[in-house]
């Protein structure tokens, strides 16, 4: 029972150091924003929302130009002309 009560101690004690270093170091790196720093796009479009908990976290860039849309449409209208096969 006493070494039970030993390992779970230094289970919490290490949770406990470890919530606190990343606490620490979340918070000092403002310290390392310069003045003129800008936010990313996709930070200043937001963030869309979250369907279900599991779900991740997608931003609201918006979609660039695709180099590839001319190619990508010959392609599929060679596909669906030979029904996909």
């Amino acid at each position: 029972m006493n070494k039970t009560i030993m390992v779970l101690g230094g289970i919490a004690v290490g949770v406990f150091a470890m919530a606190g270093a990343i606490a620490y170091g979340t918070a000092n790196q403002v310290n390392y924003i310069p003045e003129d720093a800008e936010p990313a796009l996709a930070a200043q479009q937001g963030v869309l929302t979250q369907t279900t908990a599991f779900s991740p976290a997608l931003n609201k860039e918006k979609w660039h130009q695709d180099p590839f849309e001319e190619k990508a449409a010959e392609v599929r209208a060679n596909w669906e002309k030979n029904n996909g096969q």
